[in-house]
């Protein structure tokens, strides 16, 4: 799995923080999503398949 974040389509809603807080964060000025894995373990998958389907903006892209 690879996941790629479209910044600049984030409204900052959080949803993928709460989802996979592993895996995403949000910069501190403006509640940005920042990626902090872009290949999740394993383990992971099923919470970063969750983040994408909640983000409101549609920002979070998974690639197999």
């Amino acid at each position: 799995m690879k996941v790629t974040v479209e910044q600049d389509k984030c409204v900052a809603a959080g949803q993928c923080v709460a989802a996979a807080p592993e895996v995403f964060d949000q910069r501190d000025e403006d509640g940005v999503v920042v990626l902090l894995d872009t290949a999740p373990p394993p383990g992971l998958t099923d919470d970063v398949r969750y983040a994408a389907a909640v983000c409101p903006a549609l920002a979070i892209h998974i690639t197999e």
